[in-house]
Protein backbone atom coordinates (compact mmCIF):
# COMPACT_ATOMS: atom_id res chain seq x y z
CA UNK A 1 0.00 0.00 0.00
CA UNK A 2 1.39 3.43 -0.92
CA UNK A 3 2.09 5.96 1.81
CA UNK A 4 0.27 9.31 1.85
CA UNK A 5 3.47 10.94 0.61
CA UNK A 6 3.69 8.52 -2.32
CA UNK A 7 0.05 9.07 -3.24
CA UNK A 8 0.40 12.87 -3.05
CA UNK A 9 3.43 12.77 -5.31
CA UNK A 10 1.61 10.69 -7.94
CA UNK A 11 -1.48 12.86 -8.35
CA UNK A 12 -2.76 13.37 -11.89
CA UNK A 13 -1.63 16.74 -13.34
CA UNK A 14 -5.12 18.26 -13.05
CA UNK A 15 -5.46 17.33 -9.37
CA UNK A 16 -1.97 18.65 -8.65
CA UNK A 17 -2.80 21.92 -10.42
CA UNK A 18 -6.07 22.31 -8.53
CA UNK A 19 -4.18 21.94 -5.27
CA UNK A 20 -1.66 24.58 -6.36
CA UNK A 21 1.16 22.05 -6.55
CA UNK A 22 3.97 21.94 -9.08
CA UNK A 23 5.35 18.70 -10.50
CA UNK A 24 9.12 18.60 -10.13
CA UNK A 25 12.09 16.34 -9.57
CA UNK A 26 14.50 16.91 -6.71
CA UNK A 27 18.24 17.10 -7.21
CA UNK A 28 18.24 13.72 -5.48
CA UNK A 29 16.25 12.27 -8.40
CA UNK A 30 12.86 11.98 -6.67
CA UNK A 31 9.61 12.95 -8.37
CA UNK A 32 7.74 15.38 -6.18
CA UNK A 33 4.84 17.79 -5.90
CA UNK A 34 5.67 21.07 -4.20
CA UNK A 35 3.76 24.23 -3.40
CA UNK A 36 6.80 26.24 -4.54
CA UNK A 37 10.02 25.80 -6.47
CA UNK A 38 13.06 28.09 -6.35
CA UNK A 39 11.83 29.88 -9.47
CA UNK A 40 8.37 30.48 -8.00
CA UNK A 41 9.89 31.94 -4.84
CA UNK A 42 12.21 34.15 -6.86
CA UNK A 43 9.33 35.34 -9.05
CA UNK A 44 7.34 36.27 -5.92
CA UNK A 45 10.14 38.48 -4.56
CA UNK A 46 8.85 41.96 -3.82
CA UNK A 47 5.26 41.00 -4.69
CA UNK A 48 4.08 39.32 -1.51
CA UNK A 49 5.32 38.19 1.90
CA UNK A 50 5.42 34.43 2.41
CA UNK A 51 5.41 32.51 5.69
CA UNK A 52 8.07 30.15 7.00
CA UNK A 53 8.62 28.10 10.11
CA UNK A 54 10.93 25.44 11.50
CA UNK A 55 9.12 22.40 12.92
CA UNK A 56 10.94 20.12 15.33
CA UNK A 57 8.46 17.25 15.42
CA UNK A 58 6.49 15.25 12.86
CA UNK A 59 3.23 16.57 14.29
CA UNK A 60 4.41 20.15 13.90
CA UNK A 61 5.43 19.49 10.29
CA UNK A 62 2.08 17.90 9.48
CA UNK A 63 0.21 20.80 11.08
CA UNK A 64 2.32 23.41 9.28
CA UNK A 65 1.60 21.87 5.89
CA UNK A 66 -2.09 21.45 6.64
CA UNK A 67 -2.32 25.08 7.76
CA UNK A 68 -0.68 26.28 4.54
CA UNK A 69 2.74 27.54 5.67
CA UNK A 70 4.64 28.43 2.50
CA UNK A 71 8.14 27.14 3.31
CA UNK A 72 9.74 25.04 6.01
CA UNK A 73 13.23 24.80 7.42
CA UNK A 74 14.41 21.73 9.30
CA UNK A 75 17.65 20.93 11.07
CA UNK A 76 19.83 18.48 9.19
CA UNK A 77 22.84 16.42 10.23
CA UNK A 78 24.56 14.79 7.22
CA UNK A 79 25.78 11.98 9.49
CA UNK A 80 22.27 11.26 10.75
CA UNK A 81 19.64 12.31 8.20
CA UNK A 82 16.79 10.26 9.68
CA UNK A 83 15.17 13.07 11.65
CA UNK A 84 15.05 15.46 8.69
CA UNK A 85 13.80 12.65 6.45
CA UNK A 86 10.87 12.04 8.82
CA UNK A 87 9.91 15.72 8.64
CA UNK A 88 10.26 15.67 4.85
CA UNK A 89 7.85 12.74 4.67
CA UNK A 90 5.47 14.45 7.11
CA UNK A 91 5.16 17.52 4.87
CA UNK A 92 5.73 16.12 1.36
CA UNK A 93 4.24 19.05 -0.57
CA UNK A 94 5.88 22.01 1.19
CA UNK A 95 9.10 23.62 -0.01
CA UNK A 96 11.66 22.53 2.57
CA UNK A 97 15.17 23.78 3.28
CA UNK A 98 17.57 21.55 5.22
CA UNK A 99 19.74 23.58 7.60
CA UNK A 100 23.27 22.20 7.96
CA UNK A 101 25.05 23.08 11.20
CA UNK A 102 28.10 25.30 11.01
CA UNK A 103 30.45 22.74 12.52
CA UNK A 104 29.22 19.75 10.51
CA UNK A 105 31.62 20.44 7.66
CA UNK A 106 35.20 21.73 7.47
CA UNK A 107 36.03 22.03 3.77
CA UNK A 108 34.35 23.11 0.55
CA UNK A 109 34.33 19.49 -0.61
CA UNK A 110 32.58 18.43 2.60
CA UNK A 111 30.05 21.21 2.09
CA UNK A 112 29.21 19.88 -1.36
CA UNK A 113 28.96 16.32 -0.08
CA UNK A 114 26.69 17.41 2.82
CA UNK A 115 24.55 19.32 0.35
CA UNK A 116 24.16 16.27 -1.87
CA UNK A 117 23.23 14.12 1.14
CA UNK A 118 20.54 16.66 2.02
CA UNK A 119 19.20 16.71 -1.54
CA UNK A 120 19.16 12.91 -1.66
CA UNK A 121 17.01 13.00 1.49
CA UNK A 122 14.45 15.20 -0.27
CA UNK A 123 15.56 18.76 0.47
CA UNK A 124 14.56 21.50 -1.94
CA UNK A 125 17.64 23.45 -0.91
CA UNK A 126 20.04 23.85 1.97
CA UNK A 127 20.80 26.65 4.41
CA UNK A 128 24.17 27.33 5.96
CA UNK A 129 26.16 29.76 8.06
CA UNK A 130 29.22 29.37 5.86
CA UNK A 131 31.23 32.04 4.11
CA UNK A 132 31.23 32.83 0.38
CA UNK A 133 33.90 30.24 -0.45
CA UNK A 134 31.82 27.28 0.67
CA UNK A 135 28.62 28.83 -0.71
CA UNK A 136 30.25 29.20 -4.12
CA UNK A 137 31.35 25.56 -4.12
CA UNK A 138 27.88 24.33 -3.21
CA UNK A 139 26.16 26.63 -5.69
CA UNK A 140 28.54 25.58 -8.48
CA UNK A 141 27.53 21.98 -7.75
CA UNK A 142 23.91 22.89 -8.56
CA UNK A 143 22.67 22.87 -4.98
CA UNK A 144 20.29 25.73 -4.05
CA UNK A 145 21.86 27.40 -1.02
CA UNK A 146 20.52 29.97 1.42
CA UNK A 147 22.99 32.03 3.46
CA UNK A 148 22.64 33.66 6.90
CA UNK A 149 23.37 37.31 7.70
CA UNK A 150 22.90 39.81 10.52
CA UNK A 151 22.86 38.15 13.91
CA UNK A 152 24.22 34.65 13.42
CA UNK A 153 23.92 33.21 16.94
CA UNK A 154 26.81 30.75 16.63
CA UNK A 155 29.05 33.57 15.43
CA UNK A 156 27.68 36.20 17.79
CA UNK A 157 30.98 36.63 19.64
CA UNK A 158 32.13 38.66 16.61
CA UNK A 159 29.17 41.03 16.83
CA UNK A 160 29.04 41.49 20.59
CA UNK A 161 26.82 38.63 21.66
CA UNK A 162 23.13 37.93 21.18
CA UNK A 163 22.10 41.44 20.25
CA UNK A 164 20.70 43.33 17.26
CA UNK A 165 23.16 43.93 14.44
CA UNK A 166 23.12 46.88 12.02
CA UNK A 167 22.24 49.76 14.34
CA UNK A 168 25.36 51.73 13.36
CA UNK A 169 26.35 52.80 9.86
CA UNK A 170 29.41 50.54 9.94
CA UNK A 171 27.33 47.51 10.93
CA UNK A 172 24.58 48.35 8.45
CA UNK A 173 27.07 48.53 5.59
CA UNK A 174 28.74 45.32 6.79
CA UNK A 175 25.40 43.46 6.73
CA UNK A 176 24.69 44.75 3.21
CA UNK A 177 28.17 43.89 1.95
CA UNK A 178 27.91 40.44 3.50
CA UNK A 179 24.62 39.81 1.70
CA UNK A 180 26.06 41.04 -1.59
CA UNK A 181 29.02 38.67 -1.15
CA UNK A 182 26.59 35.77 -0.72
CA UNK A 183 24.75 36.91 -3.84
CA UNK A 184 27.98 37.00 -5.83
CA UNK A 185 28.89 33.53 -4.51
CA UNK A 186 25.71 32.07 -5.99
CA UNK A 187 23.25 31.91 -3.07
CA UNK A 188 19.58 32.20 -4.02
CA UNK A 189 18.31 33.38 -0.62
CA UNK A 190 19.50 34.75 2.71
CA UNK A 191 18.07 34.57 6.21
CA UNK A 192 18.49 37.95 7.89
CA UNK A 193 18.28 37.87 11.67
CA UNK A 194 17.64 40.70 14.15
CA UNK A 195 18.57 43.76 12.16
CA UNK A 196 16.54 47.01 12.10
CA UNK A 197 13.33 46.54 10.15
CA UNK A 198 13.91 49.58 7.98
CA UNK A 199 17.40 48.35 7.11
CA UNK A 200 16.20 44.98 5.86
CA UNK A 201 13.47 46.66 3.81
CA UNK A 202 16.08 48.74 2.00
CA UNK A 203 18.57 45.89 1.60
CA UNK A 204 15.89 43.55 0.26
CA UNK A 205 15.20 46.03 -2.56
CA UNK A 206 18.89 46.07 -3.42
CA UNK A 207 19.60 42.35 -3.69
CA UNK A 208 18.26 39.67 -6.00
CA UNK A 209 18.34 37.24 -3.07
CA UNK A 210 15.04 36.17 -1.54
CA UNK A 211 15.24 37.53 2.00
CA UNK A 212 13.87 35.61 4.97
CA UNK A 213 13.29 37.83 8.00
CA UNK A 214 13.57 36.57 11.55
CA UNK A 215 13.35 39.41 14.03
CA UNK A 216 14.07 41.86 11.19
CA UNK A 217 10.63 43.27 10.52
CA UNK A 218 8.26 42.89 7.60
CA UNK A 219 10.53 44.21 4.86
CA UNK A 220 11.76 40.79 3.77
CA UNK A 221 10.25 38.45 1.21
CA UNK A 222 9.56 35.70 3.75
CA UNK A 223 8.56 36.01 7.41
CA UNK A 224 10.23 33.30 9.49
CA UNK A 225 9.54 32.17 13.06
CA UNK A 226 10.28 28.91 14.85
CA UNK A 227 7.32 26.60 15.39
CA UNK A 228 8.10 26.40 19.09
CA UNK A 229 7.63 30.19 19.34
CA UNK A 230 4.45 30.29 17.27
CA UNK A 231 2.93 27.50 19.34
CA UNK A 232 4.24 28.66 22.72
CA UNK A 233 6.05 25.42 23.48
CA UNK A 234 8.18 26.94 26.23
CA UNK A 235 7.77 29.05 29.35
CA UNK A 236 8.57 32.78 29.28
CA UNK A 237 10.66 34.83 28.82
CA UNK A 238 10.14 34.83 25.07
CA UNK A 239 12.47 36.31 22.45
CA UNK A 240 11.39 39.87 21.69
CA UNK A 241 10.87 39.18 18.00
CA UNK A 242 8.42 36.32 18.57
CA UNK A 243 4.67 36.12 19.08
CA UNK A 244 2.94 33.20 20.76
CA UNK A 245 -0.28 32.21 18.98
CA UNK A 246 -0.92 29.28 21.32
CA UNK A 247 0.22 28.29 24.81
CA UNK A 248 1.10 24.64 24.37
CA UNK A 249 3.54 24.88 27.28
CA UNK A 250 0.66 25.60 29.68
CA UNK A 251 -1.39 22.84 28.09
CA UNK A 252 1.52 20.41 28.34
CA UNK A 253 2.03 21.34 32.02
CA UNK A 254 -1.64 20.62 32.65
CA UNK A 255 -1.36 17.32 30.76
CA UNK A 256 1.75 16.42 32.79
CA UNK A 257 -0.12 17.15 36.02
CA UNK A 258 -2.88 14.85 34.79
CA UNK A 259 -0.29 12.14 34.13
CA UNK A 260 1.05 12.43 37.68
CA UNK A 261 -2.44 12.32 39.19
CA UNK A 262 -3.36 9.34 37.05
CA UNK A 263 -0.36 7.39 38.31
CA UNK A 264 -1.11 8.39 41.92
CA UNK A 265 -4.71 7.24 41.67
CA UNK A 266 -3.57 3.98 40.12
CA UNK A 267 -1.12 3.38 42.99
CA UNK A 268 -3.82 4.18 45.55
CA UNK A 269 -6.32 1.82 43.93
CA UNK A 270 -3.82 -1.04 43.82
CA UNK A 271 -2.73 -0.57 47.44
CA UNK A 272 -6.32 -0.38 48.66
CA UNK A 273 -7.62 -3.30 46.63
CA UNK A 274 -9.83 -1.25 44.28
CA UNK A 275 -7.93 -2.34 41.19
CA UNK A 276 -8.26 -4.71 39.57
CA UNK A 277 -11.99 -5.16 40.13
CA UNK A 278 -14.31 -7.85 38.79
CA UNK A 279 -14.83 -5.89 35.60
CA UNK A 280 -11.09 -5.95 34.86
CA UNK A 281 -10.53 -9.69 35.25
CA UNK A 282 -11.45 -12.97 33.57
CA UNK A 283 -13.61 -15.23 35.73
CA UNK A 284 -12.71 -18.91 35.76
CA UNK A 285 -15.45 -21.25 34.52
CA UNK A 286 -17.34 -23.05 37.27
CA UNK A 287 -15.45 -26.09 38.57
CA UNK A 288 -12.15 -25.18 36.85
CA UNK A 289 -10.29 -24.24 40.03
CA UNK A 290 -11.47 -27.39 41.88
CA UNK A 291 -10.22 -29.48 38.98
CA UNK A 292 -6.95 -27.56 38.91
CA UNK A 293 -6.34 -28.00 42.66
CA UNK A 294 -7.16 -31.68 42.51
CA UNK A 295 -4.74 -32.17 39.64
CA UNK A 296 -1.94 -30.13 41.23
CA UNK A 297 -2.25 -31.12 44.86
CA UNK A 298 -3.10 -34.79 44.36
CA UNK A 299 -1.04 -35.46 41.22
Amino acid sequence: MKSDASRSNSLPPRDAHERGLHRTMTLGGQYALRNHTIKHLQDLKGKTVLTETMPFTVREAVAAEEAGIDTLKVKFDPANPASALELRQAAPNTFMTFCIGLTKIATAAEAVRAGYVAMEAGADGIMCQWGPEFIRAVSDAGIPVEAHAGLVPRLSTWTGGLRAVGKTIDEALWVFQQIKSFEEAGAWAVEVEVVPAELLAQISRRTRLVTSSIGAGSGGDIQFMFAEDILGNHAPPFPRHTKQYRNLYKMEQAIQAERVEGFREYIDDVKNGRFPGPEHTVKAPQGLIDQFLAAVDNG
